[in-house]
């Protein structure tokens, strides 16, 4: 089955996770902690957004798997299967920030075929199926193209946080920071779209789930960009990752991150 049949339905996907999230934005809404060492947030919004998601995934395509943050994995080894975040970037969503969107991959046989990220709050929606990206929203429709940058040191550079990172990965990204022109923190997924869409030029990421990456990987290769680990491996199962618009600057960082 070809990948132009879900198109439609992961807008489908979209729109049902941003009608029922959007009532929970910047409202009095109770966060719960899911980590013991650390805070990791989430929210009604969270579970509702992919509980609806999946309903609708196994009425339309039963046999697919999906992987989802709030409620696990069904059938992974599925010759298709949905990844899914609702929110991803929960942190900027109780801060009542619109840094925040809704994250569906679909996968064939391992692979990130298709990606889309919605701000429903914006009004915006980031796609792409590795040979091209789109975007729509308040501004139209266009397609989406990185940028060239030829070094580093004309290279800006975001990631969510360094104090995500451990000690060790947060002294390579020092040297990422040193070299580059400008870096900035916070994002999440949207740093990676404002990578496919010509307005950065470098992401640097760790402790990433492929819930937080998979659908984020045809939007960027969509767009011309590059998306691997730090060692240069294939991205969409998470970890230490780095996104870059041009292949001198990837080549680049992933000799300062390994140095």
């Amino acid at each position: 089955m070809p990948v132009i049949d879900f198109t439609a339905f992961i807008g489908r996907l979209a729109t049902a996770a941003g009608e029922t999230i959007l009532p929970f934005f910047r409202t009095s809404l109770s966060v719960d902690n899911k980590s013991v060492n650390d805070f990791d947030p989430v929210t009604e919004a969270d579970r509702v957004a992919e509980a609806v998601m999946r309903r609708l995934i196994k009425a339309n395509f039963p046999q697919h798997g999906i992987i989802g943050e709030e409620f696990g994995n069904e059938c992974e080894d599925a010759e298709y299967v949905w990844v899914l975040d609702p929110i991803d970037g929960t942190k900027s969503f109780i801060g009542g920030f619109p840094i925040w969107g809704t994250l569906i991959a679909l996968l064939h046989k391992g692979t990130p075929v298709f990606g889309m990220m919605h701000q429903p709050y914006i009004g915006e929606r980031f796609s792409g199926d590795n040979g091209s990206a789109h975007y729509s929203g308040p501004s139209g429709e266009r397609r989406l193209s990185v940028r060239r940058c030829a070094s580093l040191s004309e290279a800006t550079a975001y990631t969510t946080s360094p104090l995500l990172m451990n000690a060790t990965d947060r002294a390579c990204f020092a040297r990422i920071e040193s070299a580059t022109k400008l870096t900035r923190y916070g994002g999440d997924c949207y740093s990676y779209c404002m990578l496919g869409a010509g307005h950065l030029d470098l992401v640097v990421e760790t402790e990433l789930k492929p819930y937080d990456i998979a659908a984020l990987i045809p939007i960027v290769t969509g767009a011309g960009g590059i998306v691997t680990t730090w060692e240069g491996k294939p991205a969409q199962s998470g970890g230490r990752i780095i996104a870059a618009g041009d292949p001198r600057v990837h080549e680049a960082a992933m000799k300062l991150l390994n140095g």
